[in-house]
C-alpha cells in the first residue's frame, strides 16, 4: 500500500492453466525481467497449489513473496542483477561475434566470444592464450574454405576404374604411399597436440586446426587404400624417415611447429604431391594426390599467414625460426635423408619403365623436383620477410626427407 492507503501500481500476470511446473515458471521469469528491482507483479492462475509453487520459486530465485487480500504478489529481487555485477564480456560484442582479445582471460573458459561470463566460474589453463601465438587474420576465411571443400573418399576417387599398370611400377606406388602415410600421420599429430591447448576465444584457429586434423586423417585413409588396392602389404618405413618426423612431433612451440611443419614441410610436400600427380600411371593415384594437395595448400596458407603476422608484430622472432631450422638440421645430420626406396620409386614413376633412356629421364625429373622444392621453400621464406640470401640458406638446411 502507498502512504495514502491506495495500492501501488502493479504489473499483472495471469498464468491461466500454466502451472509453474508446466512452463509457468518461464512466463513468470519473463514478466520479472520486464520490471525493475523492487517492482511488484500480481500473479493469478487456475492451477492448484499455485501459491505454494510461487512461494518456492521466489525463495529459490531471490524474490519477495506475499499474499495480500488473497492476491499473490511477487516483488522482484536483485539476485539476477547481482549475478551480472561481477560478470565480464568475453570480447566486445560485434556482428562478428565479439572483438578478438589480445590475451583473453582464463576465466572466460569455454564461453563463446562475446558472451557475458558470470563471475565465480572456474579458471582454465589453456597453454596458448596469447593472440600473437596463434592468430592469422584470414583464419575465418580459411576455415570457411576448408569447411566448404571437404570431400568424401568413397565418392571423390574412382576406386573401381579399371587400369593396367606394370608390376614394378605398382610396387613403386605402394612404397610412395607408405611414405606418404607416415608423413601425413605426423602432419595429423602436430596440430592435434596443439588444438586442445588453444584458448577457445580464438575459435577460428581452433576450428581450422580441427579440420586440418580431419584432412590428414582422410589422406591417411586414401593413401592406405591406394597402397592396398592391388597389394596385400605396405612398403618400407625407414629409421631415418621416422627420425626426421620425430623432430616435428617433439617441437613444443606452436609457432615453431607450424613453421617447420606447414611452411617448410607441407610446403615441400605440395611439390611432391603434384609431381606424383603429373607422373601418376593410373586415375586412382592421380585423384588421391590431387585432392590431398588441395587440402595441403590450405595448411600451408595458414602457416604462412600466421607466421607472417607474428613476424610483423615481433620482428625479432625471426631469430627463433632460424634456430629451429638449425636445431633440426643438426639433429638429423647423421641420418641418410630421403631413403633409397622412395627415391628410386620416384625415379621409376617419372621414367615409366626400366629402359635406360627412360631411367635417365626419370632421374633428371626427380633432381628437378628437388630444385623446385628448394626454390619454392626459399620463396615462401621471402614472403615471410627473410632476405633472399638467408631464405636460400634456410631452405638448403631443410631435411632431405622432404617433410
Amino acid at each position: 500500500m502507498t502512504a495514502n492507503g491506495s495500492r501501488r501500481d502493479r504489473s499483472r500476470l495471469d498464468l491461466d492453466v500454466a502451472g509453474l511446473d508446466q512452463g509457468g515458471a518461464l512466463l513468470l521469469r519473463r514478466a520479472l525481467r520486464r520490471v525493475a528491482v523492487g517492482d511488484e507483479i500480481e500473479v493469478t492462475g487456475r492451477t492448484a497449489d499455485l501459491a505454494i509453487h510461487v512461494r518456492g520459486f521466489c525463495r529459490e530465485a531471490g524474490h519477495r513473496f506475499a499474499i495480500e487480500d488473497d492476491r499473490l504478489v511477487v516483488t522482484r529481487g536483485s539476485a539476477e542483477e547481482d549475478r551480472r555485477v561481477g560478470a565480464e564480456r568475453a570480447g566486445q560484442p560485434s556482428r562478428a561475434g565479439g572483438a578478438v582479445a589480445e590475451r583473453p582471460s582464463p576465466r572466460w573458459g569455454l564461453a563463446a566470444r562475446g558472451a557475458l561470463v558470470e563471475a565465480g566460474g572456474p579458471s582454465f589453463a589453456f597453454g596458448l592464450g596469447d593472440k600473437d601465438e596463434v592468430w592469422a587474420d584470414d583464419a575465418a576465411q580459411l576455415y570457411a574454405q576448408a569447411a566448404a571443400n571437404q570431400w568424401d573418399p568413397e565418392k571423390a576417387i574412382p576406386w573401381a576404374t579399371p587400369f593396367v599398370i606394370d608390376d614394378e611400377v605398382e610396387d613403386a606406388i605402394v612404397q610412395l604411399m607408405t611414405y606418404l602415410i607416415e608423413n601425413e600421420t605426423a602432419a595429423l599429430l602436430v596440430p592435434a597436440r596443439f588444438v586442445a591447448r588453444i584458448h577457445p576465444h580464438f575459435r577460428e584457429v581452433m576450428q581450422l586446426l580441427a579440420i586440418q586434423v580431419a584432412d590428414e586423417a582422410r589422406h591417411i585413409e586414401v593413401f592406405t587404400r591406394r597402397a592396398l588396392l592391388r597389394r596385400d602389404a605396405l612398403g618400407l618405413s625407414t629409421a631415418g624417415g621416422q627420425a626426421s618426423l620425430k623432430t616435428l612431433i617433439d617441437e613444443p612451440s606452436f609457432a615453431l611447429g607450424s613453421f617447420l611443419l606447414s611452411v617448410l614441410g607441407e610446403g615441400t610436400f605440395l611439390s611432391l604431391l603434384w609431381f606424383v600427380h603429373a607422373h601418376a600411371p593410373d586415375p586412382v593415384t592421380r585423384d588421391v594426390v590431387r585432392l590431398a594437395a588441395q587440402d595441403e595448400a590450405r595448411h600451408v596458407s595458414f602457416g604462412l599467414s600466421h607466421l607472417s603476422r607474428h613476424l610483423a608484430r615481433e620482428p625479432g622472432f625471426s631469430r627463433e625460426l632460424v634456430l629451429a631450422v638449425e636445431r633440426r638440421h643438426d639433429a638429423l645430420r647423421s641420418t641418410a635423408g630421403l631413403n633409397a626406396e622412395v627415391w628410386e620409386s620416384l625415379v621409376l614413376l617419372a621414367a615409366g619403365s626400366f629402359a635406360p633412356a627412360d631411367v635417365v629421364r626419370g632421374h633428371a625429373a626427380v633432381q628437378a623436383l628437388e630444385r623446385e622444392m628448394e626454390e619454392k621453400r626459399a620463396k615462401r621464406l621471402e614472403r615471410m620477410g627473410f632476405d633472399p640470401a638467408e631464405a636460400r640458406t634456410l631452405s638448403e638446411l631443410h631435411t632431405k626427407n622432404f617433410m
